[in-house]
């Protein structure tokens, strides 16, 4: 029996629309979930070399867990290429001014360092606050409850 590889027509189909609430969601947990499903690896026609996956919009992004002392230990490190312009921030700190990058670089480094994993993560849309732009795509609300 041979193993079935989706080609063309398959490869197109309608993408979904997911909304998921990160408030009181550990980030690693959170950020797992969004990776599967921005990969497609959520549906039988998983297809590895393919952009299988589906939009996500990730709400309250400022108010996601960090367990343990992350929030003050565990070091974010930015250069621009200077001597001695190595910045440094804490994960803490990063929460509160850029909630949505926490989310973003967390997710991007479970995606692929390729073409691929740069298109799948332009379906990601992740906001501090409880509003978001894309009502009209109808995104259908994903139970985060075991995971908390």
């Amino acid at each position: 029996m041979k193993t079935w590889v989706p080609k063309g027509p398959d490869l197109e189909a309608p993408r979904k629309w997911y909304l998921l609430d990160a408030e009181g969601v550990p980030l690693g947990r959170l950020c797992t979930r969004v990776a599967n499903i921005l990969t497609g690896k959520n549906k039988p026609t998983y297809t590895p070399h393919a952009d299988m996956g589906d939009h996500v919009v990730v709400v309250n992004a400022s108010r996601v867990v960090l367990t343990g002392n992350k929030a003050s230990d565990k070091k974010y490190y930015r250069h621009s290429g200077y001597p001695g312009s190595l910045k440094e921030m804490s994960a803490g700190k990063k929460r509160e001014r850029y909630p949505e990058r926490l989310i973003e670089d967390s997710v991007r480094g479970m995606l692929p360092k390729t073409r691929l994993g740069r298109q799948m993560l332009r379906k990601l849309k992740v906001y501090g606050g409880t509003d978001h732009p894309h009502q009209a795509q109808k995104p259908a609300v994903v139970e985060l409850g075991d995971l908390r």
